[in-house]
């Protein structure tokens, strides 16, 4: 028995949106007559030889006759109307080939949603024409059919084609799910590169078309490039769907996408037509997160109960998009009352990010505020419109300035500001105002209160729609991080420069506020230090020209402050041209005239360096930085931030998160770091310590790595001579891998050895191994399909170092030898996420049981035990805040000393590990703050540190220890927790 695409996969999906089994299928059999059911909502199967057309026509013209006169009586009133329609229709299929494929779909768009009128009714009155009916399903007619031909340059047959009343909106392709060389890419490329340019006819009048293998389902707009084709998931089964891939998961995905509401809202809410950075027209359909989390707030709208909900969408999953489509769906609602919709953000990067998306996208009736002013006017007007605005211009808005039921405010980035005065304001001015909070970061339940603002009871976890860092990457919605620390050797380390940008800086005194400004401004002086910008910017030069340049990507240099960024530049200006970077700043009115002359950027200056910037063939190369663009600035051919400055949790998430836009060859965003916020990317990252996870991998794993798979991948060569050249001995390996098998398993080998090679050029280690990778990099490349456009995943292009090495152009140079890199992939953090230990409980009873084995029987260590794994199951499930957990700790470790001291020997005692520590080493988990352990770290220092007898009978020896443990806790803003420190000092004076 043979498994292939037709067999496996296109019958099976028939099958499943059907209900006919063309495999068991006789002669006579009527598949016509068979359909499935979507409550009363049909999908028809008809063989692609039974359709009466013309394989030159596109359009079922009987059937879409029928219908026009069953959806419109004038038209059924005189039939002959429907011809003028069909002629129409006609037309735009004609002019693609002048206007373009978008163009021609975007105007054929706006007759299936029912937009455009014709002066059929009586005495010529113009009445809407109505190609679908959106309200009762019913009265449409949905057709499946395959091999269904088409004619235009070439003849070409598309494996499935869905008609709607007569017309085709959707195209997929199929292909083997039983060649690990073959994926739904291969399939996704013959839509997109072959299909739509041979029979451009056909894509006109396309909703999506999607594309599979049988494990995965891909959707795409018309001449949306297949890095950017997107997987279509089900929100409630995502992460069950990733863990096992098959025909049975697909099919769940493929009849939710093609239930006939969910495509027809796709089409009517979920399109938009735009410019792209390269002012191109392009189409854009909702990636399968966007519809789920925006027809969330469009339900919970609609429903009226509850009046609020927190979204939270991984940076670069497309937030603004999700707004723009749930706003115009919202808009849309009849029965929401021509709804106000507000969509508010707290920085102008955002404002003009959202603004532009929505421009572009050439939503109706939305509006900008320009003053608070005009933000009032709107809301005093009752102004049924979309209005984007700043958080801040609420700051004179008035209690009950709108009190409308239908209002519906979504925050972009809610996290900041709403938690201050500006989000109270803007709540108390629209008291009956429905509020939805989106973010790109995560939140921590015990230190936040953005739960409290947005988030909902009824909501499980907190959020009604979540997308995580896991997911993002495991869709390709957004690529991997890696992080490259590369310190100055004289590199301060952030401890020494005290605290001054830690995050709670709010809950200081104003006395305290200024003394860590002062820090601040010291350390700054430190990094501006003309040696260390110097050998910074060397060092920045020759990594872009090695790493970054080769692919034709882009930089942005992140300084300390807006005079740093002036320094770099002139710095910069010396290695490389002039026009090859540019300072994007802002200016004061304390900035002297010449100053702001030659460094202030205004708005539209910034926006035509931006313009600059994204064209992938400028001089322009490097953005330099402190503030601007490190919000809302979205470049896609950005792929290197070099960052020199501290930045912090949400801050520092969303700036590296500039890096992580698609474009075409980028598998990565790198993030060079030589400040030293690699210690605090954990911390950024593990605000919901539920679902994100970090790993740091070694670079120096990967170098022991590289001779495995480099005999790995001559293995599949046994025998062959490698010394031979020209066509005997290409020949000779090409028969080593005679067979589908073998080559497969080869790609599959070389694939990891290739991305290995890449990770770790031009490090020198690759020398030795130069000869047997261009030997088998040449192979592969001889043995790849010759096609360039014939994508398979596994036969991938190998990267620029691969390339440039295939070409004798490898370039090989020293790199930071004690560099880690810090590498977040959906492999690595699936790995994570899914293992999921059953023998978790286990573990902490052993760890327990060995902490407390020689007193087992005693009742005060049993009930010691049962608090210890009470305040680690806590401390897990968010339920207490940092500084408690603490507290807790400190007083449990207090309590254990003393029922250790009345059985363990004084000597014991004394060359024992502090007990608080060893506590905390054992019942820590990826969960656990890092602030912790190195807070518990220090007051055992404090205890070894001021180590004599007698000291709890010396007022000199407690002041010392009292003064000591003041100044660690002030390093982490806790110097006002008086308990805390009560519970700390008798922890150590219990303890000696």
């Amino acid at each position: 028995m043979e498994f292939n695409e037709l067999n496996s996969v296109e019958r099976f999906f028939i099958h499943r949106l059907t209900g006919v089994n063309l495999n068991e299928a006789k002669s006579g059999y009527k598949v016509e007559e068979s359909t499935s059911s979507y409550g009363d909502y049909n999908w028809r199967y008809v063989p692609g030889e039974s359709l009466k057309r013309e394989i030159t026509e596109v359009l079922l013209e009987k059937e879409l006759k029928e219908s026009l006169c069953r959806l419109n009586p004038d038209i059924e009133r005189n039939p002959e109307n429907a011809d003028e329609v069909i002629r129409k229709l006609r037309a735009i299929l004609i002019t693609v080939a002048n206007v373009g494929l978008v163009r021609a779909n975007e105007e054929f768009s706006r007759w299936l949603r029912n937009e455009h009128s014709l002066p059929f009714g009586p005495n010529g009155d113009h009445v809407k024409i109505k190609l679908i009916d959106y309200e009762k399903l019913q009265n449409n007619t949905f057709i499946l059919t395959n091999q269904f031909k088409v004619h235009a340059r070439e003849t070409k047959i598309p494996d499935l084609v869905l008609c709607v009343n007569g017309i085709p909106v959707v195209v997929g392709e199929v292909k083997t799910p039983v060649r690990p060389a073959v994926s739904w890419y291969d399939a996704a490329h013959e839509v997109h590169d072959i299909y739509e340019n041979t029979v451009p006819q056909l894509f006109v009048p396309n909703i999506l078309s999607f594309a599979s293998e049988g494990k995965e389902l891909f959707i795409g707009a018309v001449r949306t490039p297949l890095e950017f084709w997107a997987p279509w998931r089900i929100e409630d089964e995502k992460n069950e769907l990733h863990q096992f891939a098959g025909l049975q998961n697909v099919a769940q995905q493929l009849t939710h996408l093609l239930k006939p509401s969910t495509l027809l809202d796709i089409l009517q809410y979920y399109s938009v037509y735009g410019t792209n950075n390269s002012k191109k027209k392009v189409k854009v359909v909702c990636r399968y997160q966007q519809y789920e989390g925006a027809n969330a707030i469009v339900q919970r709208v609609v429903e009226g109960s509850i009046k609020k909900g927190l979204i939270w969408h991984f940076q670069g999953s497309g937030k603004s998009l999700l707004m723009l489509f749930a706003a115009q769906k919202l808009r849309r609602q009849a029965e929401l009352g021509n709804p106000t919709v507000l969509i508010v953000v707290d920085r102008t990067d955002l404002d003009s990010q959202i603004t532009s998306s929505f421009a572009s996208a050439d939503v109706s009736n939305f509006v900008t505020t320009n003053s608070i002013k005009e933000l009032n006017d709107l809301l005093e007007r009752d102004t049924r419109k979309i209005i984007i605005t700043m958080i801040h211009k609420f700051r004179d808005a008035y209690p009950d300035m709108n009190r409308r039921k239908n209002i519906i405010v979504m925050v972009d980035e809610a996290h900041r500001t709403q938690e201050g005065n500006l989000g109270r304001a803007m709540r108390a001015a629209l008291p009956n105002a429905f509020l939805f909070g989106l973010t790109g970061t995560p939140i921590n339940k015990a230190d936040k209160n953005t739960f409290w603002a947005f988030g909902a009871e009824e909501d499980e976890g907190g959020y009604m729609s979540r997308y995580t860092f896991q997911d993002s990457i495991r869709d390709k919605a957004t690529l991997p991080l890696h992080f490259e620390p590369r310190l100055p050797n004289y590199h301060i380390d952030k401890e020494a420069l005290n605290t001054a940008f830690q995050e709670m800086a709010n809950d200081l005194s104003e006395a305290d506020r200024n003394r860590l400004s002062q820090k601040a401004a010291k350390m700054n002086a430190f990094l501006k230090a003309p040696e260390r910008v110097q050998t910074i910017i060397e060092d920045i030069a020759d990594h872009y020209e090695k790493h970054a340049a080769p692919e034709g990507f882009k930089a942005l240099i992140v300084t300390p402050d807006r005079h740093a960024c002036i320094q770099y530049k002139e710095a910069l200006d010396k290695l490389m041209p002039e026009n090859s970077s540019k300072v994007v700043i802002s200016t004061s009115a304390n900035d002297d005239l010449e100053f702001k002359q030659k460094w202030g950027v205004d708005k539209d200056r910034q926006e035509k360096i931006v313009e600059e910037f994204n064209k992938p063939d400028s001089p322009l190369k490097f953005l330099i930085v402190t503030a601007k663009l490190l919000t809302g600035f979205d470049s896609p051919v950005l792929q290197t931030m070099y960052l020199d400055k501290s930045l912090k949790d949400h801050t520092l998430l969303q700036a590296i998160c500039r890096t992580n836009r698609l474009f075409p060859n980028k598998t990565f965003g790198r993030i060079v770091d030589y400040f030293g916020v690699f210690d605090d990317t954990a911390r950024a990252l593990a605000f919901d310590e539920e679902t994100v996870k970090t790993v740091i991998t070694n670079l120096q794993e990967l170098k022991d790595k590289l001779p495995e798979y480099i005999d790995k991948c001559l293995a599949h060569f046994e025998g062959a001579d490698r010394t031979k050249e020209g066509f005997e001995g290409l020949e000779a390996a090409q028969n080593a891998i005679g067979s589908n098998e073998k080559r497969d398993a080869f790609a599959k080998d070389f694939s990891i050895l290739s991305k290995l090679w890449e990770a770790l050029s031009p490090d020198e280690i690759l020398n030795q191994y130069q000869n047997d990778y261009k030997w088998l990099a040449q192979v592969y490349a001889s043995v790849k399909p010759s096609s360039d456009d014939n994508g398979r995943l596994l036969w991938h292009a190998l990267g620029a170092q691969t390339t440039a090495l295939i070409h004798e152009h490898i370039h090989v140079a020293g790199i930071n030898r004690d560099m880690e890199e810090m590498v977040l992939d959906a492999e690595v953090i699936d790995e994570l996420m899914n293992k999921k230990n059953p023998k978790e409980a286990e573990r902490v009873v052993k760890i327990l049981l060995s902490r407390f084995k020689k007193n087992a029987n005693n009742p005060t260590f049993k009930a010691l035990g049962e608090r210890l794994e009470e305040l680690r199951n806590k401390a897990e499930q968010g339920l207490i805040s940092s500084v408690e957990f603490i507290k807790q700790l400190c007083e449990l470790a207090k309590d254990t000393l003393r029922a250790e001291r009345e059985i363990i020997s004084t000597r014991e005692r004394k060359s024992a590990k502090a007990a608080l520590t060893e506590l905390f080493l054992e019942m820590k988990t990826d969960r656990t703050p890092a602030i912790v352990e190195r807070i518990v770290s220090e007051i055992d220092e404090i205890v070894k540190f001021v180590r004599f007898d007698g000291w709890q009978a010396s007022v000199t020896g407690e002041r010392l220890v009292q003064k000591e443990l003041r100044k660690t806790l002030l390093k982490y803003r806790l110097h006002k927790e008086e308990e805390l420190f009560n519970r700390a000092y008798e922890y150590i004076k219990e303890y000696y």
